[in-house]
C-alpha cells in the first residue's frame, strides 16, 4: 500500500466457520463455514453484474483501507486503541469480522486446513488463466513463478488444453512439482546469458 496503515491485522487466506453475523445479513448464519475473499462482491453494481469484471466498486481491493465500510470504524482493539484491518479480511487472527461480501460459503465437509488456499492462491491463478486468459486449445503459454498462483495458472493452461506450458522460475527444484501442473518445460534465467523472453521466443 502507499499508505502505512499500522498497527494492523494482516492476513488475507484462511477458511473459518461463522460465529455470529450482523444486523441485516441473511445470506450466512452461525455455523457456516467460509472463505474469505478480499476481492468482495455488493452484487449490486456493474462490475459485479458483469462477467467480465470481478472489481467491485464497493469492496475491490485496497491495501489503504484500515476501517469497515459500512461505519468507518475497525473492530479490533488493544488497550483500548484501534487496530485496522488489512484487505477486509485480517486473517492472521484466531477471529476477525468481514463484510458478508467478502465471504463465500462453502460445503462444511470441506476440509478447513486444505481449501484454505482456494480463497487466494487456487483461485486467483485458476481463474486469471480460464476467466481472463481464455487460452484456445493447444496453446502455447509460459508461466512465471511457480508458487501457488503460478501453479495454479498453470493447471488452468492444462484444463483448457495448452499444449506447451513453459514454467520460468529460479528455483529449478519447483519443476519437479510443476510437471503434476502440466509443466512441458523449464526455464530458469539463470541458466542463460540473454533476457529470458529471448530464451521464451527461441524456444
Amino acid at each position: 500500500g502507499q499508505t502505512p496503515v499500522f498497527p494492523r491485522i494482516l492476513g488475507h487466506e484462511a477458511g473459518g466457520i461463522v460465529e455470529s453475523v450482523g444486523e441485516g445479513v441473511t445470506e450466512l448464519v452461525p455455523g457456516d463455514h467460509v472463505l474469505p475473499v478480499f476481492t468482495g462482491e455488493c452484487k449490486d453494481c456493474a462490475h459485479c453484474k458483469s462477467e467480465e469484471s470481478n472489481l467491485c466498486d464497493l469492496l475491490r481491493i485496497n491495501v489503504d483501507r484500515g476501517m469497515m465500510i459500512g461505519d468507518g470504524q475497525s473492530r479490533f482493539t488493544i488497550n483500548g486503541k484501534p487496530i485496522f484491518h488489512f484487505v477486509g479480511t485480517s486473517t492472521f487472527s484466531e477471529y476477525t469480522v468481514i463484510h458478508v461480501g467478502c465471504l463465500a460459503k462453502i460445503n462444511p465437509e470441506a476440509p478447513l486446513d486444505k481449501v484454505c488456499v482456494l480463497s487466494c492462491g487456487i483461485s486467483t491463478g485458476l481463474g486469471a488463466t480460464l476467466n481472463v486468459a481464455k487460452p484456445k486449445k493447444g496453446s502455447t503459454v509460459a508461466i512465471f513463478g511457480l508458487g501457488a498462483v503460478g501453479l495454479a495458472a498453470m493447471e488452468g493452461f492444462r484444463m483448457a488444453g495448452a499444449s506447451r506450458i513453459i514454467g520460468v522460475d529460479l528455483n529449478p527444484a519447483k519443476y519437479e512439482q510443476a510437471k503434476k501442473f502440466g509443466c512441458t518445460d523449464f526455464v530458469n534465467p539463470k541458466d542463460h546469458t540473454k533476457p529470458v523472453q529471448e530464451v521464451l521466443v527461441e524456444m
